[in-house]
């Protein structure tokens, strides 16, 4: 293919996946896979000094969806430009200051990833709304965006004034629908899109959308000299502006306040995927003025993506502790946020069925906050598409599986090597027996020498055992024997913690230790009493029941006992202190305390904690080098706690 033949190749993708995404609201690739394209088609024409007519560089937007009514902008809309990186985004702000003559100040603001929408008030009341469309005709939606409870229908200003925003689905709105749609949404953008853009405004009602204001395209009879006065003219007249707004002066603050916000940008309830950075003046625009395409003084800065398709090449099936069988997808490798990912999360076999995707499709892969990633829905199917079928037998142990909810289960306890060894894993980790020295490769080391799947079993384990395997020397099989004994002293709430009981994590087994005095209470609890105590609802409830209606269960925690395993209940007992029913956070390292080690200390001082900063936290607690939460905690104004300052607290209690 010569450079000629790659320009028409490349014109004729960025316009599919362009309409794709703008018309037909179903992107099947990514944003980062799209912008490669368009940057690369950008690069050729300069190069070979032409363009072809149908070419995406010459037109701001694209064609308006047949079937609804067509409307004209009064206003011209313009598309922003970008840059890649932060070597870009310099050129281009000392280009700003050089056409400007002298030093100027930016604005900062979000870049929501949403539906443009254009709202027109007459006489203080709301007349009109308009998707962007192709930058000159839209569609007219005026019924469906009146159904967001965020576009205030009437606002203080009598001028007519026509305003520029976007219409977002909040996570929180993404999450709830998703529970009980038939057909889930791949992400919050397409849950905007299908909602404003659909003839029945019930449909948008039902998805609960914002509106977030960031751009007055008029106003008549007043005139607003900076983006900061227009920033809070739009807060005045009632709109949400995303309660963030920055002014800046070079690159190095820009780029330090778009690096803080990438970091926390997960923890905002709506999806963002860039900074747009205008100069402040107005005046100062209207001199620098436009492109064909772009407005010459705003510019936007893209976060690398969170998201990317790729293909999904096969399924495998994982057994965990409690038997549950989760399909994880193995993935053509793609880099996502930093790290190469072939592997991600498919949840359950209803979840693929709800999500469309076979063997061989193209998948949307999302990864957050470091955690698992997840295949998010269908991107594009494929003609060599394979159904992915759920076993009926158990991939460890082969035993016959059961369908327990949405999950399917191995009900082979006592013999299935996946579970055991998970289970033994759990069993010795951190917030648990925190046994040093045992892994999950030396776990099923033990099992295929000594048969030990049971948790007592390790209690069992003698010095003269370990010698003479294979990377067992005198002093690990010490460390070994000694950290087992020291266990045996384990504290009440780690002790829940490690039975392994189903839907019980390390917070539930905390409020479960304060609830309950003894082992005895805790099994005797019936479903009323369970389902009273906060963060216990039914399936947690039920969960703890049916553990310890199980013969086994009793008979495994009684050998523990047998065999020196004694629970520590002083500890549990909480004393009043300013922490008493706070909700804290712990961020960053503290040279005095490990973070499990100040948890359990917090939570004596009757404090929640809690692994998220929110408007409802009361503390954060803040070591060296706190990351995003930190800042979150800042922009909320939440007391923050430094170490010196925990030190002192601590010894007002005598701790």
């Amino acid at each position: 293919m010569d450079k000629h033949q790659r320009l028409i190749w490349l014109t004729e993708q960025v316009n599919k996946h362009n309409k794709n995404y703008y018309v037909y609201d179903n992107p099947t690739i990514s944003d980062a896979e799209y912008d490669a394209l368009y940057y690369e088609l950008v690069d050729l024409e300069k190069e070979l000094g032409y363009s072809l007519p149908s070419s995406p560089t010459n037109r701001v937007g694209d064609d308006v969806l047949e079937g609804f009514k067509k409307k004209k902008h009064d206003i011209p809309l313009y598309s922003l430009n970008k840059v890649k990186d932060f070597d870009d985004l310099n050129k281009w702000i000392l280009d700003m200051q050089k056409a400007a003559g002298k030093q100027q100040e930016f604005t900062l603001e979000y870049k929501y990833d949403g539906l443009k929408i254009v709202i027109e008030y007459e006489n203080g009341l709301y007349k009109s709304a308009t998707t962007r469309g192709n930058g000159i005709i839209g569609e007219d939606v005026t019924v469906q965006v009146k159904t967001i409870k965020s576009v205030p229908l009437t606002i203080p200003c009598k001028s007519r004034i026509i305003v520029q925003g976007e219409c977002m689905m909040t996570n929180k709105s993404f999450i709830e629908y998703n529970k009980t749609a038939e057909i889930p949404l791949k992400n919050a953008r397409n849950g905007v899109a299908g909602a404003v853009r659909n003839l029945d405004p019930k449909e948008t009602e039902r998805r609960k959308l914002d509106f977030f204001c960031y751009d007055i395209l008029l106003i008549e009879g007043k005139q607003l000299n900076t983006q900061e006065e227009m920033h809070n003219f739009i807060i005045e007249q009632g709109f949400k502006t995303g309660n963030y707004f920055k002014i800046v002066k070079n690159i190095t603050e820009a780029k330090e306040e778009i690096e803080r916000i990438d970091k926390i940008k997960d923890n905002i309830d709506v999806m963002i995927d860039g900074m747009v950075i205008k100069i402040n003046n107005c005046s100062v625009r209207e001199d620098i003025g436009y492109t064909n395409k772009f407005p010459k003084w705003a510019m936007a800065f893209k976060f690398k993506p969170v998201e990317l398709s790729t293909t999904l090449k096969d399924v495998v099936w994982q057994v965990g502790r409690t038997g549950k069988i989760t399909p994880i997808a193995i993935l053509d490798p793609i880099e996502l946020s930093g790290a190469t990912v072939s592997r991600a999360t498919l949840n359950n076999a209803q979840d693929i069925q709800r999500k469309d995707v076979y063997i061989n499709s193209r998948v949307f892969v999302r990864r957050s906050n470091e955690v698992i990633p997840e295949v998010m829905g269908i991107a594009e199917h494929q003609p060599n598409e394979k159904a992915i079928i759920s076993p009926t037998h158990c991939p460890s142990c082969n035993n016959p599986l059961k369908t327990i909810g949405a999950n399917l289960f191995c009900v082979n306890h006592k013999g299935c090597l996946e579970q055991i060894i998970d289970r033994l894993t759990h069993f010795v980790s951190r917030d648990a027996f925190n046994i040093d020295g045992l892994r999950d490769k030396t776990i099923k080391l033990f099992y295929e020498k000594f048969k030990i799947a049971y948790p007592y079993e390790l209690f069992k384990l003698k010095k003269e055992m370990l010698e003479g395997l294979e990377g067992f020397k005198e002093k690990k099989i010490n460390n070994i024997i000694e950290s087992i004994e020291k266990s045996k002293n384990v504290d009440w709430q780690n002790f829940i913690f490690a039975l392994g009981i189903l839907n019980i994590g390390k917070k539930n087994a905390y409020v479960l230790s304060q609830k309950f005095k003894n082992l005895d209470e805790l099994k005797q609890a019936d479903l009323n009493t369970l389902i009273a105590i906060d963060d216990v609802g039914e399936i947690v409830a039920n969960s703890i029941i049916e553990y310890f209606n199980d013969e086994d269960n009793l008979i495994n925690i009684n050998k523990l006992f047998e065999l020196g395993v004694k629970i520590n209940h002083n500890q549990q007992e909480t004393i009043n202190s300013i922490f008493t029913n706070k909700t804290v956070v712990l961020t960053g390292t503290l040279s005095s305390y490990t973070r499990p080690d100040l948890t359990k200390i917090l939570q004596k001082m009757g404090a929640n904690v809690s692994s998220s900063v929110s408007k409802n936290t009361n503390y954060v607690i803040a070591g060296v080098e706190a990351g995003s939460k930190l800042t979150k905690a800042q922009e909320l104004n939440i007391k923050i706690i430094e170490e010196p300052e925990l030190l002192s607290i601590l010894k007002d209690y005598n701790i």
